[in-house]
């Protein structure tokens, strides 16, 4: 059964057909080994030099699961799949329903808080009711402070960040970031980008939806900015694109055993990504995702050919 994103069942199709040892082409197996041997990779946090590992986590939708016992112990084993292999960064949001309240919970009760970066959202930018919206978002995640707190879906170009540069020197977040999800506000994201110089851009970027490589990625670059990847996977689009194709053979040479490996290496080609934060409720799903975060990154020439084998997939 498919879930509200349409993304369970292509992609759980697409680990079963490569999981079995008998249909797994000797190059794939290769490839999966000597990402399991890899440590996961980190970049710096420009502003900062803080490494940060590759792969994080994102929360919208799959973390929304309230009290459910048996749904929370699933997303508790996901986030001990990412904290044991090195993974640290864990994003979600007020307007993710219950998400932040269950991440909140759950990091707590692993005793994790040290060892993760959270990241949240403030989704209404007003002086006025801004101080609760923090304070409520503090409470749900059962902490005094985040390691960062984004504008969410920014989408005026006059808009200003003094108040989240406030409550950074308040020692309330370590970093400030916006976040854009929707092309119509591009123009105004890069924007606030420019005059503003937050610390994070978060942006949804996929190898199906490349448009930020346009004009969002060279100015968060220009301004020193970290790059997060929202919707890595296309909300399930590209894993319902190869549907069950086989990977092509040259993907061993990135170490991509899977498709999901594939899609993601293609983000971690690009420089300027700092991590990538797929979404999801599955553990396997997590350890496939963290896969793609060690060994090398595809080069400019491999992705442009993942782009060409991609496109002519129709």
């Amino acid at each position: 059964m498919k879930n509200r994103l349409g993304v369970t069942l292509s992609r759980r199709g697409t680990l079963a057909l490569f999981g079995a040892a008998s249909l797994v082409p000797g190059w794939q197996r290769c490839a999966a080994a000597q990402n399991a041997a890899a440590p996961l990779l980190t970049r710096p946090i420009p502003r900062s030099g803080e490494a940060m590992p590759v792969i994080g986590l994102g929360t919208a939708d799959v973390f929304d699961v309230g009290d459910d016992p048996a749904k929370r112990a699933a997303r508790a084993a996901v986030i001990r799949s990412l904290t044991a292999a090195g993974g640290k960064l864990i994003d979600t949001a007020p307007s993710y329903g219950q998400a932040e309240s269950v991440v909140g919970d759950l990091v707590a009760e692993a005793g994790l808080r040290r060892g993760v970066f959270l990241a949240t959202k403030l989704e209404d930018y007003d002086r006025r009711t801004g101080p609760t919206q923090l304070q409520a978002s503090l409470r749900r995640l059962r902490t005094d402070t985040v390691d960062l707190m984004q504008l969410h879906n920014v989408s005026d170009p006059r808009q200003d960040l003094a108040m989240l540069r406030d409550w950074k020197a308040q020692g309330y977040c370590r970093y400030t970031g916006i976040t854009t999800t929707f092309h119509g506000d591009f123009n105004a994201a890069e924007a606030v980008l420019r005059r503003e110089k937050p610390d994070f851009l978060e942006v949804d970027y996929s190898l199906q939806d490349r448009e930020v490589e346009k004009r969002l990625i060279p100015a968060a670059v220009e301004v020193g900015a970290a790059v997060l990847t929202a919707l890595p996977l296309g909300r399930g689009r590209l894993f319902r694109t190869v549907q069950q194709r086989p990977l092509p053979d040259w993907a061993a040479e990135f170490g991509a055993a899977t498709w999901g490996q594939f899609f993601i290496k293609y983000l971690l080609g690009e420089p300027a990504v700092t991590a990538v934060i797929p979404g999801t409720s599955n553990p396997a799903h997590m350890e496939d995702n963290l896969a793609a975060g060690r060994g090398r990154p595809p080069n400019a020439a491999e992705r442009r050919k993942m782009v060409e084998f991609f496109t002519s997939l129709g």
